[in-house]
């Protein structure tokens, strides 16, 4: 079996927030209130959710552990 040998093409980078079910306005956003303003993620979805998007705190978690340093 031989494998080829042609170069790949070029593709540009994908996102950072690619695979995800929310815009990346509403992550950055979440992830801004948490850090600003020393909320618990409750609370940002709870923020969210007045704003009419309907998020689990998990999920804010989980933002938060990927778009921090």
């Amino acid at each position: 079996m031989k494998l080829s040998t042609r170069p790949r093409p070029w593709l540009p980078p994908t996102s950072g927030f690619a695979g995800f079910r929310f815009p990346p306005d509403v992550i950055v956003v979440a992830v801004r209130w948490y850090l600003r303003f020393n909320l618990s993620y409750r609370d940002v979805e709870e923020l969210l959710v007045e704003r009419g998007i309907e998020v689990d705190h998990v999920s804010v978690y989980r933002w938060v552990q990927r778009f921090t340093p």
